[in-house]
């Protein structure tokens, strides 16, 4: 098998392209997150906290020479990655934790046994012949 044909073969399983898609879809949902965060939530929680922005928070460490930009340290920004973080973390849970319900009441609503074949009838039957003639 060449490894043009492996590869093909390995690209196209169900599994990868549900991962592509998984992965594509994360991606989008981040972007959501991130803008969620970032519009809706942080102003509102600077606000609360004296009209600060997250992003704007940082530590100078070299200031600017001439051309050369200066050197900070945005805390804000990580501040404002963690809390993406969290919601992201938060969503993920709830759908998971909702997945895992509906699986829980599939596997809860047991199903009726299946009825018996004719064959096991049949021999249902001859059990019940050989053991009434068995007795005296």
């Amino acid at each position: 098998m060449s490894i043009l044909s492996e590869f093909k073969a390995f690209a196209v399983k169900g599994n990868v392209v549900d991962m592509a898609v998984g992965i594509i879809i994360g991606a989008a949902f981040g972007k959501i997150v991130t803008s969620f965060v970032g519009d809706v939530i942080m102003p509102p929680v600077g606000l609360l906290i004296g009209g600060v922005d997250f992003t704007d928070l940082a530590i100078t460490l070299k200031a600017a020479e001439g051309t050369a930009p200066a050197v900070m340290l945005s805390y804000g920004k990580f501040i404002q990655t963690i809390l993406d973080f969290v919601i992201v973390a938060f969503a993920i849970f709830m759908g998971v934790k909702a997945i895992n319900r509906l699986k829980r009441e599939e596997a809860a609503a047991p199903e009726a046994p299946p009825a018996p074949t004719k064959d096991q009838e049949l021999l249902s039957e001859i059990r019940d012949l050989l053991k009434a003639q068995q007795k005296p």
